[in-house]
């Protein structure tokens, strides 16, 4: 199983500069951002993120603080689908678009997304190196030293999550980020390179483990988290 761990930043909201990250829990991460938009829409995009970096059939859980997030992707957006994408009380989604793209991603992806819950700033290694990098990503954009990443709804991966597809330097990705976007679905690397940005090796991830019902072992959930499924 693929777990990774998302996060999103925004230095002023709304309107602020934000930044995504996800942090794939047996090697690679990625962040990047906008120069505006809010907390929600920065904690979206690194699920947006997180999925597209992922195809395959490999099923795949996300671990993000934000219960808007984990929410909206998981539990609020079957019944939006269903009623036209509007609100059970005939209002418009907030967040519409990017909650859209989501929706096709976890579609359009072979194997099954699955979601959870977790308390931040806890001292979850994972969480708190997402939140390190979204940050940094939100402070970049914001000093200019880093472009802004393209609209996800350009990226022609979205829809076609086919293997021979990726985020190149034509769409607009800077120098040296487009080999990190999909190269979740590498092995994952030996022990002694499972780093993050250069961080200390990661810890392995819990062995303790519960069924699903569907033949998909997740993390047995610990205190102070929400599995949805």
């Amino acid at each position: 199983m693929i777990i990774v761990s998302t996060d999103g930043s925004c230095l002023r909201n709304p309107g602020g500069a934000i930044g995504w990250a996800w942090v794939n829990h047996s090697g690679p991460a990625d962040s990047g951002g906008a120069a505006s938009g809010t907390n929600q829409i920065a904690e979206l995009r690194g699920i947006l993120e997180a999925i597209l970096a992922h195809p395959g059939t490999e099923p795949m859980l996300i671990e993000s603080d934000s219960q808007y997030a984990i929410k909206c992707a998981s539990e609020w957006i079957t019944s939006w689908r269903r009623n036209g994408w509007r609100t059970s009380t005939g209002g418009a989604v907030k967040n519409v678009e990017i909650i859209k793209q989501i929706d096709r991603a976890i579609t359009d992806r072979e194997g099954p997304v699955r979601f959870r819950w977790v308390r931040g700033h806890v001292g979850n290694y994972f969480n708190e190196q997402a939140d390190k990098l979204a940050g940094e990503a939100a402070r970049a954009i914001r000093e200019g030293t880093l472009a802004p990443t393209p609209p996800a709804a350009k990226n022609p991966v979205l829809g076609r999550l086919d293997s021979g597809l990726t985020r190149g330097r034509d769409e607009g990705v800077p120098a040296g980020r487009e080999e990190s976007r999909l190269r979740g679905r590498e092995p994952a690397a030996p022990a002694a390179k499972n780093t993050v940005r250069g961080r200390e090796p990661a810890a392995p991830a819990a062995k303790n483990t519960v069924s699903t019902g569907k033949s998909v072992a997740v993390d047995a959930p610990t205190a102070g988290t929400l599995t949805l499924f």
